[in-house]
Formats: C-alpha cells, structure tokens, sequence
C-alpha cells in the first residue's frame, strides 16, 4: 500500500501539466494584449480614452498567469519534489498555497474591478455595490491568508 500511495503521488502531474499549458495561454494572451495596447497607444499618441483600461486587462492577463505558475508550481512542490524555485513563489504546505493564492486573487479583484470603473458600462450604484463586494471578498480571503499562516507559524514553533 505504501508504495502504491508513494507512485500515485505522480498522477499529480496531470495538474502540473495542465497548468503550465494554461500558464503558457495565458503569457500568450496577456502579450496580444499588450501588444493591442501598445498599437492603441502608437496610432492615438496615447490619447486615447481606452489606452488605460487597456493597460490595466494587460495587467489582469499576467496575473492570472502568474496564479496559473504559482498553482503549478506549489502542487509540483507538494507532491513531487522541490522545484529550486524561491520560496516566495512556491508553496511550502497547504496553508502558505491559500496564503499566496489569496493575495493574488484580491490583485485580480482589484483590476477587475479598476476595469469595470473605467468601461463605464455601469450605473453607478452598481459599481459602489461591485466594490462593496469585491472588498468583502478581498478582505475574506486576507483574513483567510494570514489565519492559514498564523496557524502554519504556530505548528513550526511547536515542532
């Protein structure tokens, strides 16, 4: 039994994989964007209304492929071996992955959020109530980040 939970450990690199290919798609895209800001900028001499919110979907696209590594690489950490990559981007156990992975996703709220004020597709009611949320959301899951790594200090001190 031992040996089988220590090979099955390897099925974990489906994950790893598949993150790194939707890691890669998603370099990709945040470079077409870039690239589509970068042409707005040049052909309007940058006064454009929409340059902004260009660059700030640009931003939105690296940082979903920076949570698409950070996942790839701490579940490669966890299952397999130590990547060599720094501690800052790997998670160690599971609580400093919730811990990473929380303060990435409030930045991804807080450019979703900066892009729907910017389209301006919205009353703005309905964009006081979307802050409202996503700050509820964002504050959440900072508590949940730093709860997994209080925890995670306090078993170190123990051991």
């Amino acid at each position: 039994m031992k040996t089988m939970m220590q090979r099955s450990r390897y099925v974990s690199l489906v994950a790893v994989i598949t993150l790194l290919l939707a890691f890669f798609a998603a370099l990709l895209w945040g470079v077409a964007r870039a690239v589509a800001a970068g042409y707005e900028i040049l052909t309007t001499l940058g006064q454009s209304s929409s340059v902004s919110l260009l660059l700030i979907k640009t931003v939105d696209a690296f940082l979903i492929a920076i949570v698409l590594y950070i996942l790839a690489a701490s579940i490669y950490s966890l299952f397999i071996e130590d990547p060599g990559l720094s501690s800052q981007l790997v998670a160690r156990n599971l609580s400093d992955l919730k811990s990473k992975m929380s303060g990435v996703i409030v930045l991804v709220l807080a450019v979703r959020f900066a892009e729907y004020l910017f389209e301006e597709l919205l009353a703005p009611q309905e964009v006081l109530w979307l802050g409202l949320a996503a700050a509820a959301v964002g504050a959440m899951l900072i508590a949940f980040g730093r709860t997994g790594s209080q925890d995670q200090g306090a078993k170190d001190r123990k051991a």
